[in-house]
């Protein structure tokens, strides 16, 4: 007997879920329609549901490799390596699926929000402030996530987060008021790369409003983005999304008209309700006897996510899956090792050289300070790494043990207890925290990290775990800061006495002590029920940092961020300054030892204030995952040459970001395509920066051609690299580049237009037009070139009321190209003049 067509791998994806939906019962295609699909044992469908977290590796499914955190990657301007990246991560989802077949072949990445403002929670995970690099590198990690088989997907990818979504403050009700040529020139690109390279299975609606429409009910631009490909495109929602649409968003009367709307608009799963289906099955049910659906909506909609489950392999014969061979163990293979590694030494980013302290090759002996020099943190979108290698263990592997000092920075304290008068103690496996020592032995000694913005964790140097107050008893066993809701950090409030309260941030409670037992709990309601402790500083953690930084050749002062404090998913950044924590360790050390090195290991940028401003020597990662450390030292070193640029601007004030809540980047002129030029605009490290350790300069820039006709306006922005470079249209810069230095050096040679020459053309003052990276040896000299379509200068133009009514178009008029190793050092400059066509 012949296999049913939905089983043929040799019919069209189409026409086997066409055969799969006409086999199935009306109950069973609303049941589709939930995140969490049961089985259908009649026709051997296994349950299924949608949604794996694979933003920089495999996360929450326990070890993995975990790769960079996406803002790291994209430092790297390097599409091959994204896409390697991909890869990798793609193979361990798959063996996690091979271990446990409920874990989701359709994975939730990447992330393709731009990343307007450094304020935003999230910055972490996007690529860059420019549309163009975001869905250049976006697509390229689809691609490793796709696989390159030319029928079965590896994983099948979801673009996040549609669309104009870059604050957490009351995400899911503010509105991003997006004027219609900032959702054309900067917000649509970043998915269209992605959507247009074919490797994307579905896309997933952001929490907000966009002019004043939820996300999930913006009919016409889902209809849009369908549009760029004639491959199937599912939509799944966010977590409890359709039921926000109702409940926040006011945007229909209950549940049945909210879910109809949703499916409606474009939207095919709904992500809501946890795992329980019965909720959306009533629902849905609901509104098709209500009329508010019919049930070629519930058809489409189960269609199309029939369509993505068929690109994994799931509905093949058994041995037609090119994957199968992909088996449990394969998590943390060392060439993912490997790569991890090159990762993170590619994203290292020199952003400050001034006193030529870098490469720290002649130093014998290193201090390594601050809450991030022996640590590796991970963030909420993270697996669980099989290792970590910090920066003082990769110092040591190289230096030797004895010549590398590490301090935290963090004051050893005890706390008395007020309510029974004995100190606060830890058992040794950090199960309990009684106030009943009569010493402040080393059961009783706490080290405080201080995070900034009144956020504190503190250590238990005799179980060596984290105070927590997860389960109401107060436990010091956590091995990090975690969770939905961290549970780890704590804020003093000092009393005029100079005793301390604790306020254990993920309850909102006081931490008091239990009466007759002295046993601290997170219970408090108010200030007057919270213990007060009295502190005894043992060890001030600055005084140990500068005399570890004194006795040796050079410091780095490795400070930053936990990725779950002040300022992660459903939280903003509090301001953009570096903690004034963080300052005061960079200071205790540079002024024992000029010799220091700011290292700074955070999820965005700072600003960078009084106090670290004029810092001579500073280098940036990201939360660059377990080969952290290894990445980070083989720069410091010189090992490696440096190559990392930033591919997000680091503001001098905070002024220069501008509003947060305000989507009009051009009217704000903020991100690097509308900081005004001049001294008044400039940045602190500007979109692009990152320094070699060679010296290379731009010696010439030529243009292959000095006048192009203008290209038929269109819908479509073309990408960052054109697929043909002698197509019509396509212009080539040659480019120039020496190093002069004694060492190699890798450039990131950067082509940009500054606007038109004519000021009526409504150009960005910028334009990153395309890049290219090239490896001078010390003393040679190479011409590089970098092709780029002139459609890239096109603009919006406005042709009726709606959002969708027009067209880019590239205004005739001489444009101002311009070459250089950043966006405001642009040092070459050339011309072309955009003739209109003749007819």
């Amino acid at each position: 007997m012949d296999a049913p067509v939905f089983r043929d791998h040799r019919r069209s994806a189409t026409e086997r879920a066409r055969d799969l939906l006409s086999r199935l019962t009306p109950a069973e295609r609303v049941a589709m329609l939930h995140q969490r699909t049961p089985a259908v044992d009649r026709l051997g469908l296994a349950a299924f549901h949608t949604g794996c977290e694979a933003l920089h590796g495999v996360a929450w499914l326990g070890r993995a490799t975990v790769f960079p955190q996406p803002v790291g990657l994209a430092a790297t301007w390097d599409p091959d390596l994204l896409r390697r990246v991909g890869d990798a991560v793609a193979t361990e989802v798959r063996a996690k699926h091979a271990a446990d077949p409920l874990v989701s072949l359709n994975v939730w990445a990447p992330v393709v929000n731009t990343l307007r403002h450094p304020s935003w929670g999230r910055n972490e995970e996007g690529y860059s402030e420019d549309p163009h690099v975001t869905g250049h590198l976006g697509a390229a990690y689809c691609r490793g996530l796709r696989g390159d088989h030319d029928r079965v997907w590896k994983t099948a990818p979801t673009l996040k987060h549609f669309l104009a979504y870059n604050n957490e403050t009351d995400r899911s009700s503010t509105s991003s008021d997006v004027p219609a040529r900032i959702l054309h020139e900067e917000e649509l690109p970043a998915f269209r790369d992605p959507v247009t390279s074919g490797a994307v299975a579905a896309v997933m609606p952001s929490y907000n409003r966009v002019n004043g429409v939820p996300a999930h009910l913006q009919t016409e631009l889902l209809a849009e983005l369908r549009s760029w490909t004639e491959q199937s495109v599912a939509v799944v929602s966010d977590a409890a999304a359709p039921t926000l649409v109702v409940t926040l968003q006011h945007a229909h009367p209950d549940r049945a008209s909210g879910n109809a709307a949703v499916l409606r608009a474009g939207v095919d799963s709904f992500t809501d309700d946890d795992a329980n289906s019965a909720l959306t099955i009533d629902r849905v049910t609901d509104a098709l006897e209500r009329g508010l659906l019919t049930t070629d909506d519930v058809d489409r909609a189960v269609l199309r996510l029939l369509e993505l489950r068929i690109l994994t392999g799931e509905l093949d014969e058994p041995g037609d899956d090119p994957y199968a061979g992909i088996g449990a163990d394969a998590i943390d293979l060392p060439e993912h090792r490997t790569l991890a590694r090159e990762a993170v030494t590619r994203a290292v980013v020199v952003l400050r050289n001034d006193a030529g302290v870098l490469p720290l090759a002649a130093a014998r002996s290193v201090a390594v300070v601050g809450p991030l020099a022996d640590t590796v943190l991970t963030d909420w979108y993270s697996g669980t790494p099989p290792y970590a290698v910090t920066l003082a263990d990769a110092l040591r592997e190289r230096l030797g043990t004895d010549h590398v000092e590490v301090a935290s920075g963090s004051d050893v304290v005890a706390l008395r207890a007020a309510g029974t008068g004995r100190y606060v103690a830890v058992s040794d496996d950090g199960a309990r925290v009684v106030a009943d020592a009569d010493h402040a032995g080393p059961a009783a000694r706490f080290a405080v990290t201080d995070w900034g913005d009144g956020a504190l964790t503190f250590r238990a140097e005799g179980s060596g775990g984290l105070l927590t107050g997860a389960g109401w008893l107060l436990r010091a066993d956590a091995d990090r800061v975690g969770g939905w809701e961290a549970q780890e950090s704590f804020r003093r409030h000092v009393h005029g006495d100079g005793t301390w309260s604790l306020l254990h941030l993920g309850s909102g409670r006081w931490v008091r002590t239990q009466r007759g037992t002295g046993v601290l709990c997170a219970e408090g309601r108010t200030p007057d029920d919270a213990e007060r402790f009295a502190v005894r500083v043992l060890t001030s953690g600055a005084a140990r940092v500068a005399e570890v930084a004194a006795r040796c050749d050079a410091v780095v002062v490795a400070v930053g961020n936990d990725p779950h404090l002040n300022g992660r998913e459903t939280q903003d950044r509090p301001h953009l300054y570096l903690p004034d924590p963080a300052v005061e360790t960079w200071r205790a050390a540079c002024e024992a030892n000029p010799r220091a090195v700011l290292a700074l290991v955070s999820s965005y940028p700072y600003v960078l204030g009084p106090g670290v401003a004029d810092a001579p020597t500073v280098v940036w990662s990201s939360h660059a995952g377990q080969e952290l450390g290894h990445g980070l030292a083989d720069v410091l070193v010189g090992a490696v040459e440096p190559s990392g640029r930033l591919s997000q601007t680091w503001p001098a004030r905070p002024e220069q970001a501008g509003d947060l809540f305000d989507y009009d980047t051009r009217r704000q002129q903020a991100t690097y395509r509308h900081l005004p030029l001049g001294d008044d605009g400039l940045p602190a490290f500007a979109f692009g920066h990152g320094l070699t350790y060679g010296a290379v300069s731009y010696t010439a820039l030529e243009l292959s051609t000095t006048a192009v006709p203008a290209p038929a306006p269109t819908r479509e922005h073309p990408p960052l690299e054109p697929r043909e470079s002698t197509a019509p249209g396509v212009v080539t810069a040659r480019v120039t580049v020496r190093n002069d230095g004694s060492r190699p050096a890798e450039e990131l040679v950067q082509l940009y237009s500054l606007g038109c020459v004519d000021e009526r053309v409504p150009a960005p003052v910028r334009l990153l037009l395309g890049y290219r990276r090239v490896r001078l040896e010390p003393g040679t000299q190479e011409v590089v070139e970098v092709a780029f379509d002139v459609a890239r200068l096109a603009v919006w133009r406005q042709d009726g009321p709606g959002v969708l009514d027009g067209v880019l178009h590239v205004p005739a008029g001489t444009y101002r190209v311009v070459a250089g190793p950043s966006s405001v050092d642009l040092v070459r400059r050339g011309s072309l003049d955009v003739v209109e066509p003749t007819p």
